[in-house]
């Protein structure tokens, strides 16, 4: 039986071009485990990589072997007990020693495989398919990249982008543009020669005033040079603005007293998801922090996730400050702007009739995508409601989804930014 494995190594010892294979094959697993783990983590352990084991018996390696050669008679007998779909019963038999239960002196089996994916593999596999919502508005002014693309073809340049077929055709033209009048005389005289030697071999004089013609006018085209400074073409490399789509996120949280600790660490979990999700697929964006009691304040990242402030509950107060934002350094013609709200959904019942209005006059008309997460095992409130009215009226802008326990935060997560085909 032969057995072909690819050893061909990189560098550290590491074969780069098999473990990409390996980790294509086994996928499925590893984005199972990876949910899994996003699902137990604590908010400061998401970006860490993570220890993934995959069934023994899916770990088998494809290899080839040598059939039985020869011609083969076969007899089918078909099927009379068994259609498409149906299960087929595993039949009795002995176990393979592995995991609890009694000891057995049958069978054989293997251990789990259990290898490493490091922190970049982790995030990969966390945030794949995922993406911004209608990411369309560019500024294209003041931008600080680049990117070099072909341009034509110049007379001068680098000799090391230099254009050998434009080059060679240039000088071939110019060759025959400066000696295709004294090639048109050598042929005649070379006709004229053959005529001469053919019908007047005697003429020793008129043959030997053609002869020397001819090598004048052959010298005279050998003086071409068969290459020149004037024919040399290059390719023309030109820098081109590089637009770079301009995004914001504000990221709203609620810590009031109604936020009991457990609803706060799903909260900072999921934004700290976003943010991780944000900072890795965006190269330029604003991520905007605004925590929110009975007054909403920005902040910066740190006291974000780690201040212990908290109040009454007063939601539209993170609402109107975002709505100042905007105003003030986010212009709505340049910026695609994102908002992402986090709540347990306890309001104070004539504040959320005012949340819903300035969602739906102030905000909503200028952002490419908000969503609303709650955070409760409870019933919905007020606030739920309000915003049900918003998701009507912008259906492909605005969505809204429960969290009940941290186990949720992934899934709702990639439902809220899963990639949307294009129609």
């Amino acid at each position: 039986m032969s057995q072909v494995i690819d050893r061909r190594l990189n560098g550290k010892n590491k074969s780069t071009v098999n473990r990409q294979r390996f980790l294509r094959r086994y996928r499925d697993h590893i984005k199972k485990a990876v949910e899994e783990a996003v699902s137990r983590r604590s908010i400061t352990d998401m970006e860490h990589g993570e220890q993934i084991s995959i069934p023994g018996r899916d770990i088998d390696e494809p290899m080839f072997h040598h059939g039985r050669g020869g011609k083969q008679t076969v007899v089918h007998p078909g099927n009379k007990e068994f259609i498409a779909g149906e299960h087929i019963p595993r039949p009795p038999g002995g176990g393979g020693g592995r995991g609890a239960g009694k000891a057995s002196n049958t069978g054989e089996g293997m251990d789990e495989f259990v290898f490493q994916i490091t922190q970049e593999e982790f995030l990969d596999f966390m945030f794949e398919d995922l993406e911004l919502p209608n990411l369309v508005k560019r500024h294209l002014s003041g931008s600080d990249t680049f990117k070099t693309v072909r341009a034509g073809i110049s007379n001068e340049g680098n000799p090391s982008r230099i254009n050998i077929v434009r080059t060679l055709r240039s000088a071939h033209a110019r060759r025959i543009a400066l000696s295709g009048s004294s090639r048109a005389k050598l042929k005649e005289a070379q006709i004229e020669l053959e005529r001469l030697k053919r019908e007047e071999p005697d003429n020793f004089g008129d043959i030997q005033d053609l002869e020397a013609e001819i090598g004048k006018i052959q010298a005279r085209i050998k003086r071409v040079p068969f290459l020149d400074t004037f024919d040399l073409k290059y390719n023309l490399l030109v820098k081109q603005p590089n637009p770079s789509s301009k995004a914001v996120m504000f990221c709203l949280m609620d810590v009031s007293g109604s936020m009991t600790q457990a609803t706060k660490d799903i909260a900072k979990r999921f934004f700290i998801l976003l943010y991780l999700f944000l900072k890795r697929n965006y190269d330029k964006i604003d991520v905007v922090f605004i925590r929110h009691h009975t007054s909403a304040k920005e902040v910066d990242e740190e006291e974000f996730f780690y201040s212990r402030e908290t109040g009454g509950t007063i939601v539209s107060s993170a609402l109107k400050l975002m709505q100042e934002v905007m105003a003030e350094r986010y212009p709505t013609n340049e910026w695609n702007i994102y908002g992402a709200q986090a709540s347990d959904g306890d309001n104070w019942n004539d504040d959320s009739p005012i949340c819903r209005d300035i969602l739906i006059k102030q905000i909503m008309p200028f952002v490419q995508y908000f969503t609303y997460v709650e955070i409760t095992p409870r019933e919905h409130q007020a606030l739920w409601f309000e915003y049900e009215q918003v998701s009507e009226a912008f259906d492909d802008t605005f969505a809204q989804q429960q969290l009940v326990s941290a186990g949720d935060i992934y899934p709702v997560f990639r439902e809220l930014f899963q990639r949307r085909l294009v129609t």
